[in-house]
């Protein structure tokens, strides 16, 4: 009887957990945090909180690349000047790291993030121009 009730109380106090989770997973940005709290109280412990935000992370890889191979090649043109107008977003943010910080580790990922996105943003632009020239009338 003692050790049914020691369980209702881990119970409650889970739940009360979880309760309080999903209330800041209303009001804050962190929602991956709050909802992978939630698991862990709710678990009893067994299911980190790491491990949920990595399944979150390979599912939206998953997810990322069946939406990327269903779309029609008519939007492929749009969606690419959308993918640089992120990536030019993230090489403003990557000379900031570069520039500004003085750690050497954000220094440095700040430096793989502006070669990565200029890569991308390169690359982009390449696809892009391959894109619009399979619609040009070919001369005879």
């Amino acid at each position: 009887m003692e050790a049914l009730q020691k369980a209702l109380d881990q119970l409650d106090q889970a739940s009360a957990a979880v309760r309080l989770a999903l209330k800041e997973a209303a009001n804050a940005p962190g929602t991956a945090d709050a909802v992978g709290g939630a698991a862990h109280a709710l678990s009893g412990g067994a299911i980190d909180p790491f491990v949920f935000r990595f399944a979150i992370f390979v599912l939206a890889i998953f997810v990322g690349y069946y939406v990327v191979w269903s779309v029609t090649p008519a939007l492929h043109t749009p969606l690419m000047a959308v993918t640089n107008a992120i990536s030019s977003v993230i090489v403003v943010g990557a000379l900031l790291a570069v520039g500004v910080s003085a750690a050497g580790a954000a220094t440095g990922f700040g430096f793989i993030a502006l070669v990565l996105v200029s890569v991308n943003i390169f690359g982009g632009f390449l696809v892009t121009q391959r894109m619009l020239a399979m619609y040009k009338k070919k001369d005879k």
